[in-house]
């Protein structure tokens, strides 16, 4: 493989301020890892562990986005393994994120169903008929609570020994020992390519991946969801090429459409955590002899996530609609 040992004092060319970058985050990796290695407190471990992934994700982006400038094997050896190392150390956060949006949610529709907006519950035609709609909610809320601690808790411990037996594996010392040679020697293949230009390259593949996402129609069409996951990678893949290719002091239009494109990664955050919340829902839904209620409460619960779905998506296309219009 071969690698060019760039000078300090060297102008800033493509190779230069690539290198830099990669790098710096490359230093963040390894500062991490340190600390999460001395780290005690379930809280700076938990710390340190998005900090490992967030350097992780940005050296992985930057190998993808900026390719051209890299040598081809060792990049395209490296990315999967840092992609799949972000990817497992960001199963227990979100497996915890997740309980906790459906008991907020579960919460908030039960203290809905209990408010006097529904009117007063109506007469009973039977002794033995059926109760009314919110009452079914509230019967059911606290076991499908229960439910979803339960199976949501144990994937977050599997996922926890997942991730702790990904940092003691051989698999994870290789990709340790790439990054820290990257901490001091970039593998540059030399060619003759722009930053600028390969930055713009991913902002297309963006605005190319927005224009044709499409409504669904129908807010429980969970199989429309992966576009959507599609544009909230490649807008993460943008943002940190515009890291790498800063265009000098940030001028108010500048700053103005950073904004926005926070507000449309905030949106498409939320698209994702709303779909995987709805999933959860689902698959609690479908156990084997839980109660109607139950199955009710989880199905209200289900049909709230996917409406908090189609909602990040209204979010997003007026975030993106505004920062489109303000770009020159």
């Amino acid at each position: 493989m071969a690698q060019q040992h760039l000078d300090p004092g060297t102008a800033h060319t493509a190779e230069a301020v690539l290198a830099s970058y990669l790098r710096a985050q490359a230093t963040e990796f390894l500062r991490a890892l340190r600390q999460h290695r001395e780290s005690g407190a379930a809280g700076e471990t938990a710390g340190a562990a998005r900090a490992l992934r967030r350097a992780a994700r940005r050296i992985s982006g930057t190998l993808h986005t900026f390719r051209p400038l890299l040598d081809a094997e060792w990049s395209d050896g490296l990315r999967p393994e840092l992609a799949w190392l972000s990817g497992t150390l960001a199963q227990e956060h979100a497996y915890a994120e997740r309980l906790q949006r459906l008991n907020e949610a579960l919460h908030r529709l039960t203290a809905a169903g209990r408010g006097g907006s529904a009117g007063p519950p109506a007469p009973r035609a039977e002794k033995d008929a059926a109760p009314p709609a919110r009452e079914t909610l509230t019967l059911g809320a606290a076991k499908a609570a229960a439910l979803l601690d339960r199976q949501l808790t144990l994937a977050k411990t599997r996922a926890h020994s997942t991730a702790l037996g990904a940092l003691g594996s051989s698999r994870f010392h290789a990709v340790a020992d790439s990054v820290a040679v990257l901490a001091s020697e970039v593998p540059l293949r030399g060619a003759d390519a722009e930053l600028k230009k390969l930055a713009e390259a991913a902002e297309n593949r963006l605005t190319e991946a927005v224009a044709a996402l499409h409504d669904t129609g129908h807010p429980y069409n969970p199989d429309a969801d992966t576009p959507w996951h599609h544009v909230r990678l490649l807008l993460r893949l943008h943002r940190y090429a515009q890291e790498v290719t800063p265009e000098g002091p940030a001028s108010d239009l500048r700053r103005e459409e950073n904004r926005k494109e926070n507000e449309a990664a905030h949106a498409l955050n939320a698209h994702r955590d709303a779909a995987e919340a709805a999933g959860a829902a689902a698959h609690a839904a479908r156990t084997p002899r839980i109660a109607p209620a139950t199955a009710y409460a989880l199905g209200v619960l289900h049909a709230d996530q996917r409406h908090q779905v189609e909602a990040a998506r209204i979010a997003f296309r007026g975030a993106w609609h505004r920062e489109a219009v303000g770009t020159p």
